[in-house]
């Protein structure tokens, strides 16, 4: 979906100040060659974090913070506003919309007869190694209100991964367990593999955060709102070059092509492109007739031009100190005359299918790269040559922004998540000053991951 932006997120998705990577990676340096890849169908990653170094070592002042674990906000704001847009962005947001959480009681600790006795052997992946380990060495394990992931593993279901179709028979039984029994459930019917490097060594990871965007739109241009988002024109056709985007803007044999295929309007072109590279998002629209409604509107495809970093063109030029949107829209203030120019840099163009969002839809996010919705703090985008689609994972951070230890599901992908231990934590929906995009732009730090496979 997600990423990867371009693409579902054509794959451009995924999801600090430091520059990221990848296809969710708006800042991908254009010197190294590489750009968001196409991503699948439905996809859809945050844009911020996608550098593949090392993160930044734990830290022991943190908060509870809702969905996520524990998490400073006050740390998460101000690391947050180097990458964030702000009060520069002009449109106008609504409130996140996650459900509160049910309250229920904490689960027992559970012993597991499966700890004594022989381990399983190991299993290879393509591009890593799962080793057998007890359920002592997990991090947490036993602490985790597993019924909270219970929703995302129930979704994941829909289309089960290899071997997942009689363990999501029991699950779904399981929905109304109590805590213990759920716990009971999975540690007798489910074997914890350490993930690791295909030859068996121990990486730091990588955990970052993406999220879905709301927008404010108008379905017919305005003289505020003049920036289109458009569906796929007819005749497009995957893998093969299209009009660039500076050609789209500029030569009427194009904009023939696209006339009535705008979905919505913007007021702000740097908008459209940060949706553009989250690949999905919602949009506050105000119809023809005055009427306001909120809609989804997911990649579809897009026009087949390599990606490239509008931030990176503005370092390169010295235009700007860091690559934040903050320091792009500041700029654009400043060089109205320029912002056709930048944009042009990056000749890819996003196209866009509108989706009806009813009030079930609402409660979870996007459709991630394994065709089932993502639940904000419990789906995660992982590389599918490490961990397929649908393999409920546990996860292991400590760092600045979350100290979490808890059960997700591997239900997405990403141009920039790459690797055997790397993952993008799906922080929910939000405008610019909303805890799910705080989150995910201050997300960046060590990662622990363990695959749990049916026995």
């Amino acid at each position: 979906m997600p990423c990867g932006l371009d693409g579902p997120r054509s794959l451009q998705r995924s999801s600090g100040v430091s520059l990221p990577e990848g296809c969710s990676s708006f800042w991908r340096s254009t010197s190294s060659g590489s750009s968001p890849p196409l991503r699948p169908e439905n996809m859809v990653h945050h844009t911020m974090n996608t550098n593949n170094t090392s993160a930044p070592s734990a830290s022991s002042n943190n908060k509870v913070m809702g969905l996520f674990g524990r998490v400073s906000r006050s740390f998460v704001r101000v690391v947050a506003s180097g990458v964030i847009v702000g009060s520069l962005v002009s449109c106008a947001v609504g409130p996140v919309q996650i459900p509160a959480p049910v309250t229920r009681p904490g689960p027992a600790v559970v012993t597991a007869p499966a700890d004594a006795g022989a381990l399983p052997p190991p299993i290879q992946r393509g591009k890593s190694r799962w080793t057998p380990v007890p359920w002592s060495e997990l991090p947490g394990w036993g602490q985790d209100s597993l019924f909270e992931a219970w929703n995302a593993w129930v979704r994941g279901c829909e289309r089960p991964a290899p071997g997942q179709a009689g363990p999501c028979a029991e699950l779904r039984q399981l929905a109304i367990g109590t805590p213990a029994e759920q716990q009971a459930w999975v540690m007798r019917r489910f074997q914890p593999y350490r993930v690791s490097e295909p030859d068996g060594s121990l990486p730091d990871g990588l955990l970052t955060g993406y999220y879905e965007p709301i927008m404010a739109a108008s379905r017919v241009p305005t003289a505020t709102h003049r920036t289109p988002l458009y569906a796929p024109p007819a005749g497009l056709r995957s893998g093969q070059p299209w009009y660039s985007r500076q050609e789209i803007d500029t030569l009427p044999a194009a904009q023939a092509a696209l006339q009535g295929r705008a979905v919505a309007w913007l007021a702000d072109p740097i908008d459209a492109l940060i949706l553009q590279i989250q690949g999905s998002g919602r949009l506050n629209v105000v119809e023809a007739d005055g009427r306001a409604r909120q809609v989804r509107v997911a990649f579809a495809a897009h026009n087949g031009q390599p990606y490239q970093s509008v931030g990176r063109w503005l370092l390169d030029q010295g235009a700007i100190r860091e690559a934040s949107w903050a320091s792009i829209k500041a700029w654009a203030v400043q060089n109205p005359q320029r912002v056709s120019e930048m944009l042009w840099s990056n000749p890819r163009t996003v196209f866009f299918r509108e989706e009806a969002l009813s009030e079930f839809d609402a409660r979870f996010g996007p459709r991630g790269a394994q065709g089932v919705p993502l639940t904000p703090g419990r789906s995660i985008a992982v590389d599918p040559q490490s961990i397929p689609y649908g393999t409920p994972v546990w996860l292991a951070s400590q760092g600045p922004t979350l100290n979490v230890q808890k059960l997700v599901m591997a239900q997405d992908t990403g141009g920039a998540i790459v690797g055997a231990v790397r993952a993008d934590l799906f922080t929910g929906w939000g405008g610019w000053d909303d805890e799910s995009y705080l989150t995910a732009a201050a997300l960046k730090q060590p990662l622990q991951l363990w695959v749990l496979v049916p026995k």
